[in-house]
């Protein structure tokens, strides 16, 4: 299944990006480390970074930029369908200068490894600021609108973010950090209270000029090399179930918010549907190894001196939590051009069109 969705994928973006009309100005990224470009890089006290090999070692000239891949991660390949290079640079790599007058501003990433919808998602009681929480990344997203405005002027600068594409990869962190606590939350619980979380960071992008979202929900973490360790080598049942009331609850929530904002155009990517036929049934996929860690072998993190595999585009996953970049690049595709067991109500590439 997901090899044929690949080559079915692969076609349909050709045609997509050939009679594609809608130009993309800029794209906004929000999340974790499925998107993160290097972010923690510039967080002196985190310990949560991937700017050091073997990451990176099928990036151009093998350098280690802070992604948790062997290459580009999801946000690099959504990037490029829109006829960006890659993603867009982290936000605090700028030094606090956009410098939006200079050159043509095509955007910025403010994800960061680690973190999650609530403040205390990658926090250490000892290190404030291993993460940027997803409440200071609308925070600097808000700084960027300032900046356009003052740039730009109010009416050019809400034009400009109204056809620019936001996309948020966030949660999962959130649902791991939950489970594994002292005094877990229930799932019954837990969830709608990340809803409402997420609703207010949603509407406090709105006010400040973002109009079209790409929202990408939790894939199957569960079966994460990191989780198979204690689910004696199968998922872990918990962390799915909790990954799909997740999205179902996202669904729900971006239903309202486009019924009450007229002008807000959204996509919702279920990456768990794309992500779990996959680990189900690898024999129609591409991939020969859907359960160990191409970069550690699934029991070790990923450093320098851990074990390396050699066919990296037949892994699923490059450590013990994130995808390949094989894998990054099936995900984006079909978010792409997906049907709507993919995203909802539509897919990415007719987002822009919207």
């Amino acid at each position: 299944m997901a090899k044929g969705l690949a080559f079915v994928a692969l076609s349909l973006i050709i045609g997509v990006l050939q009679s594609a009309n809608a130009e993309v100005p800029a794209i906004f990224i929000l999340g974790d480390s499925t998107v993160d470009v290097g972010t923690n890089n510039y967080l002196p006290d985190s310990n949560i970074t991937a700017n050091f090999p073997h990451n990176g070692v099928d990036f151009p000239f093998q350098r280690a930029t802070g992604r948790f891949s062997n290459g580009l991660n999801t946000a690099d390949f959504l990037a490029k369908f829109f006829g960006f290079k890659r993603s867009p640079v982290s936000f605090l790599s700028l030094n606090g200068t956009l410098a939006i007058k200079k050159r043509r501003f095509r955007g910025v990433n403010f994800a960061s490894a680690g973190s999650g919808l609530l403040d205390i998602t990658g926090q250490t009681s000892t290190q404030k600021a291993n993460v940027v929480p997803m409440g200071e990344q609308v925070y600097q997203f808000s700084m960027v609108y300032n900046d356009l405005v003052a740039s730009k002027g109010t009416s050019e600068a809400q034009s400009f973010l109204s056809k620019s594409l936001i996309f948020i990869s966030v949660g999962s962190n959130d649902i791991v950090g939950n489970h594994y606590s002292k005094n877990p939350i229930p799932k019954e619980q837990f969830i709608p209270n990340l809803a409402v979380v997420y609703e207010k960071h949603l509407r406090n992008l709105i006010s400040v000029g973002a109009r079209k979202f790409g929202i990408i929900s939790v894939p199957p973490v569960g079966c994460c090399p990191s989780q198979r360790v204690s689910a004696n080598g199968e998922c872990l049942k918990e962390l799915n179930d909790q990954a799909e009331a997740f999205f179902s609850t996202m669904d729900t929530l971006m239903r309202n918010l486009s019924y009450e904002n007229k002008d807000i155009k959204y996509s919702l990517g279920n990456t768990f549907n794309i992500t779990k036929p996959v680990i189900d049934n690898p024999q129609n996929s591409s991939f020969t190894d859907v359960k160990n860690a191409c970069c550690g072998n699934g029991t070790l993190h990923c450093t320098p001196l851990a074990s390396l595999c050699s066919n990296r585009h037949k892994y699923l996953f490059w450590d013990l939590f994130h995808p390949t970049q094989a894998a990054s690049r099936l995900a984006a595709s079909i978010l792409f051009v997906g049907d709507s067991r993919f995203a909802t109500p539509i897919n990415f590439s007719q987002l822009a069109e919207a």
